[in-house]
């Protein structure tokens, strides 16, 4: 906890808190401390309120100054409304700006190709004393968290925006307004990491995102505020009528085989052998509403053999059934050709995984009956996802930068410590023979330097 809580610190999380918010009363003082709790307790692996006490056992008081109590960030939490989550927005996305001057958390995406992608999850709860829970799609009971991430060739996905609402909510409900957002953030992520680029030759190489969503995410504030936003967008399109129609007019010799389940590569051919293939046909998407919501672009099918039998199927079949996985992109084709459309498109999955994450993490609950105070802890635990991804890019292990938070805090910040005094000197007597010993050390060096002392 003391590498990356120091990182946090000189990030400037309790400053930015103090200045942000705004929150009433005696409980919203000290705003930055309290903050910083919550975000430390996540760090620690802490996914309720009452398991904040984790910052209050043995002789953490040493370490960090006098950390609260779990009853006064509830009560600290439950003091929030729409207006101060916003607020607590703000802080995030400069938390994470701050990260990446400070750490290789988003390395190259001056001048890589950046993907962003956006989705939603149902956070399950149980009864009915949760403000804004509901079924949705899931046929659960929970309430609804929207986020979008940022990611680059060479890193792993990051943050940018988040939003929790109630769990009757369409998955697209406010998506331009995120969508915005992200860009912004991008924006300003890409101008903080190339004032600290002295490579010349890569100013103005910067290349245009890219938005990819699911189905949900289909409709024209969506795609039109990626555009407005200077990004490309590559979102699946379902299954209508209209798509339809433009998937029948695919000729059969346009279609190509791709890597895909079971594919063999055949070097003589040079060539995948596949049941998968992918064609495309240029498309304009929402021809049917006025001419200002008109978007050309590329409609890329991915067609593989319908292998679901049908009942009382009498005969085998004459000819070959085929599901269609139809997705619309405005790329360009000297870009990204069909195959490679197609590639980068179905690894928009990877924002399941972050999903994932943080279920297994922060958000395993929502701990209050205040919907505001929930919206805020989901904005911790995004604060604290991103503090313990750029805590680990500091190893300089590739293994631990791209490592899921579950495996970074089990590796990084579980580590037991003895503390003993020396001459004057507070001295932390960390585990022999530890596997990790050397990821550890080149954290803490970059946030303490060598003269700091860490003794098996």
């Amino acid at each position: 906890m003391v590498p990356v809580m120091a990182l946090a610190q000189r990030s400037g999380l309790l400053t930015l808190a103090d200045d942000h918010l705004s929150v009433p009363g005696d409980t919203g003082s000290n705003a930055g401390r309290k903050i910083g709790s919550l975000v430390a307790g996540m760090v620690a692996g802490a996914d309720s309120i009452s398991d904040m006490a984790i910052l209050r056992h043995g002789a953490m008081h040493i370490l960090f100054e006098r950390p609260y109590a779990p009853s006064t960030l509830g009560s600290f939490l439950r003091q929030f409304r729409f207006g101060h989550v916003r607020q607590l927005d703000a802080v995030a996305s400069r938390l994470l700006l701050a990260l990446t001057e400070r750490t290789p958390l988003l390395a190259g995406i001056d001048t890589e190709p950046v993907m962003i992608d956006i989705d939603d999850s149902i956070i399950e709860v149980h009864g009915h004393s949760k403000q804004g829970s509901g079924y949705g799609y899931s046929g659960v009971r929970g309430l609804n968290s929207v986020i979008t991430t940022v990611t680059t060739s060479t890193t792993a996905p990051v943050i940018t925006a988040q939003r929790l609402r109630k769990g009757a909510c369409g998955s697209s409900r406010g998506a331009a307004r995120m969508i915005a957002d992200t860009l912004t953030t991008v924006d300003r992520l890409r101008d903080a990491v190339s004032k600290t680029n002295t490579d010349t030759d890569t100013v103005g190489a910067s290349p245009k995102p890219l938005l990819r969503a699911d189905s949900a995410y289909f409709g024209y504030p969506s795609i039109g505020a990626a555009l407005r936003g200077g990004a490309d967008v590559s979102i699946t399109t379902g299954l209508n009528s209209v798509i339809k129609t433009a998937i029948s007019s695919i000729a059969d010799d346009a279609w190509t085989p791709i890597r895909y389940t079971n594919s063999i590569y055949d070097t003589g051919t040079q060539q995948w052998i596949s049941v998968a293939e992918v064609a495309e046909i240029p498309f304009t998407a929402f021809a049917s509403q006025k001419k200002s919501h008109h978007v050309p672009g590329r409609l890329i099918v991915r067609r593989i053999p319908d292998l679901r039998p049908k009942k009382d199927q009498g005969q085998g079949e004459l000819f070959d059934v085929w599901r269609f996985h139809a997705f619309f992109t405005t790329t360009d084709r000297a870009d990204l050709d069909t195959v490679a459309a197609d590639r980068t498109h179905r690894r928009h999955a990877i924002i399941e995984q972050v999903h994932a994450d943080l279920k297994n993490s922060a958000l395993a609950h929502m701990p209050s009956g205040k919907f505001c105070a929930n919206a805020a802890w989901l904005v911790c635990a995004v604060m604290a996802f991103n503090l313990t991804r750029a805590a680990a890019t500091l190893t300089g292990e590739p293994t631990l930068a791209k490592a899921t938070t579950g495996t970074i805090r089990r590796t990084l910040i579980s580590v037991p410590a003895r503390i003993a005094y020396s001459a004057r000197r507070l001295t932390l007597h960390l585990p022999e023979k530890w596997a990790w010993e050397t990821s550890w050390k080149a954290m803490f060096d970059s946030m303490f330097g060598r003269n700091a002392h860490i003794l098996p």
